[in-house]
């Protein structure tokens, strides 16, 4: 049995499965997965992870990612569309605050498998929550539209809230020295602050010398420091490209490019294509993953 109720801001979608079927993907911020029932194993980039009833997952937006099925299983998925940060549908509720959080969280994510809820209190919230959007979703139809736009913000916070708690970061395997990832976190969370990301700043910060930061940076996680906060910026550019209003002057102003220009020759560098290309076709760049297509 499907339900599917899909409104513009947000897709809810209920599947009892014996055998997984590949599913559209598009470039959504968010695709959450509740178990409702079921055992199986997720995979994603080739990692492999059990579920069972009441794991919650996030899907990227890749199609790098399957669910093999020990015995029928219950999925519910709820998914942010891009219409869901837009001015445009905001409903009673300014989230530009939290669509930055958001950016953040997607940015970072290391999109390998495993239950992203770390409370059981959080879980317990979550399962009630996804009861709720599937009860007005189900009954209510688009009367319900603003009630669980609120529901989603709520789903989203909770999220938010528990993948900060985990490692998102990859940092050189076996390292021992967890400042690399403290310092990753620190250029993540101050991205929009080009003061904070110098290298006398970040020098100050994290008790070394000047001269050794770039050097400790580029031996941990193996780029350059300067080429890592460009990459970052890219990524929440295409992040706000495709899912917001942002225009390229707001966008440029709140990453610290000089201007319009300085951004859009950036993005072609980096990238590969121009800005208007890169809307057009609707794909991320940067923000996929290379061990989607090859491992």
């Amino acid at each position: 049995m499907q339900v599917l109720e899909a409104y513009k801001p947000f897709e809810v979608q209920e599947l009892k499965l014996s055998e997984w079927k590949q599913r559209p993907v598009k470039n959504n911020f968010f695709e959450l997965v509740l178990i409702k029932e079921g055992e199986g194993t997720q995979c994603i980039n080739y990692n492999f992870h059990p579920y069972k009833e009441n794991s919650i997952f996030l899907l990227p937006p890749l199609k790098c990612h399957s669910f093999d099925i020990d015995s029928p299983t219950n999925f519910v998925f709820l998914k942010f569309t891009d219409s869901f940060f837009k001015n445009s549908n905001r409903i009673s509720v300014d989230r530009s605050e939290w669509f930055s959080e958001a950016a953040y969280i997607l940015s970072n994510y290391n999109q390998l498998p495993g239950d992203v809820i770390k409370s059981d209190i959080d879980r317990q919230h979550l399962t009630r929550l996804v009861a709720m959007i599937l009860q007005e979703s189900r009954n209510y139809g688009e009367e319900s539209i603003s009630l669980v736009s609120s529901l989603m913000t709520s789903v989203l916070e909770i999220l938010i809230r528990n993948i900060k708690k985990g490692s998102h970061y990859e940092v050189v395997e076996n390292s021992s020295d967890d400042r690399a990832t403290k310092m990753l976190t620190y250029i993540n969370e101050n991205i929009n602050k080009p003061d904070l990301l110098k290298v006398e700043h970040l020098a100050e910060e994290f008790l070394m010398s000047p001269t050794y930061v770039s050097e400790f940076f580029r031996k941990q996680v193996g780029v350059s420091l300067r080429e890592y906060i460009i990459k970052a910026k890219l990524k929440l550019v295409e992040i706000r490209l495709l899912n917001s209003d942002y225009t390229l002057t707001e966008i440029a102003d709140e990453l610290g490019f000089t201007d319009v220009s300085h951004l859009s020759k950036t993005f072609k560098r980096y990238v590969g294509i121009s800005v208007r290309d890169f809307k057009n076709d609707g794909e991320y760049v940067l923000l996929k993953r290379s061990e989607c297509a090859s491992n």
